[in-house]
């Protein structure tokens, strides 16, 4: 590296700025393209709308239903500025999901910050939803939603940061009366800020101070939570997590709040952040996976 290329910002384990604005990603994750899988059967496709939202949405759908299928409307974590809806770790959490719920999910891409600061991943997570809505009445833009969703009977499901963004959709779908039916909210350790500015978080979003006091960044701050869209909310926190008490913090705000539905609140013991991503074989993601499907097969009765 040329001596005149220098670190100007350096937030491992995610990414490193140079002073030529160059980003460098630490974490990289292998993408994998629209396939079958071979054990499931369930069909992939990459589905970029007209609008030119990036990265939306991959679709999985099991082979031949028998009848429209419950839609889980997937955001993937990263801390805003890694991550893919592409990649083999997003497809490695869905396709056991929807193979055994069964189920259709649409994972959601966003611009990744820095190069798109916050709230752009925000912005085109909405712009996804409304998209995904535009099927609520079945003559929508995609034929697999139209043929295969019932769209009375959907979740979002998000993890760390796409836990944030996910109770975001669930706000502002609540605010601007959605005509897809939601029935639950599953936050999967979820990243909200707390008192004390997160730096990585004040340079990925310039127009926030990076605290507590941006209702995108925490619910405490957040005049419409009683507006929250569903009746039910599933958060699972893991004990050995640094974000754990983000997550237990989020339980306590919502229980305080003027929403009236349920929560279940699940503490994955002995485990750390996303170790579901990180250990996919293991039995205690196993047990993640059971109580994921439980949820959403309950949630989902007609």
């Amino acid at each position: 590296m040329p001596s005149s290329i220098q670190i100007a910002h350096d937030f491992p384990p995610f990414i490193r700025v140079y002073n030529d604005d160059r980003v460098e990603r630490l974490i990289t994750i292998p993408h994998l393209p629209p396939s079958t899988d071979p054990i499931t059967g369930i069909q992939t496709k990459d589905n970029r709308s007209r609008n030119q939202i990036p990265n939306l949405p991959p679709q999985n759908q099991p082979v031949d239903p028998p009848r429209k299928l419950p839609l889980i409307i997937y955001v993937h974590g990263g801390a805003f500025c890694v991550g893919s809806p592409l990649n083999v770790a997003t497809q490695g959490f869905l396709t056991p999901l929807v193979s055994q719920t069964p189920a259709v999910a649409i994972a959601i891409g966003y611009r990744l910050a820095p190069e798109h600061p916050l709230p752009a991943a925000y912005h085109d997570c909405w712009d996804a939803f409304r998209w995904i809505a535009s099927h609520a009445s079945g003559a929508g833009p995609d034929p697999w939603i139209n043929n295969y969703v019932d769209t009375s009977r959907v979740f979002l499901v998000g993890d760390s940061a796409g836990g944030n963004l996910v109770h975001y959709l669930a706000i502002q779908a609540g605010v601007n009366r959605t005509s897809l039916g939601i029935r639950g909210l599953i936050l999967l350790h979820p990243f909200f800020t707390q008192k004390v500015p997160d730096k990585l978080i004040q340079y990925l979003y310039p127009g926030s101070s990076g605290s507590i006091d941006d209702p995108k960044l925490n619910p405490v701050s957040d005049p419409d939570l009683d507006k929250l869209c569903c009746s039910k909310v599933l958060i699972m926190v893991a004990e050995n997590d640094s974000l754990k008490p983000r997550g237990v913090q989020y339980n306590e705000i919502l229980k305080k709040s003027k929403w009236e539905g349920t929560i279940e609140f699940v503490e994955n013991e002995d485990e750390d952040h996303v170790f579901f991503m990180l250990k996919p074989s293991s039995e205690k993601t196993m047990a993640l996976f059971q109580t994921l499907i439980s949820f959403i097969k309950q949630n989902s009765q007609i």
